[in-house]
């Protein structure tokens, strides 16, 4: 999976954690995506940055022992999160 597929994945399962705090296999994704960015691209210390930006979220990281920001499109980045409160299979958390 390429670095970029690979921050928006997790953005996108960052998002849902927060949201859903007590969603076990979304945390359980997040890990996952956190450590194909650590052990295949050496993306280390990501974190959420500017959040109150309206049109992008904008991601922090550090990788080579650079640090770097990357934006993504917000409506896009929530779209997986507003498809899981849309489906009523989820909404019993």
């Amino acid at each position: 999976m390429n670095l970029q597929d690979t921050f928006f994945n997790w953005l996108q399962m960052q998002i849902v954690s927060e949201a859903r705090p007590n969603d076990e296999a979304a945390k359980e994704t997040l890990d996952f995506f956190a450590m194909i960015l650590h052990e295949d691209h050496g993306v280390s210390h990501i974190e959420l940055v500017d959040v109150t930006d309206p049109m992008k979220i904008h991601i922090s990281y550090e990788r080579e022992g650079i640090k770097s920001r990357q934006s993504f499109d917000r409506e896009s980045a929530e779209k997986l999160l507003d498809d899981i409160n849309a489906n009523p299979i989820y909404n019993n958390q």
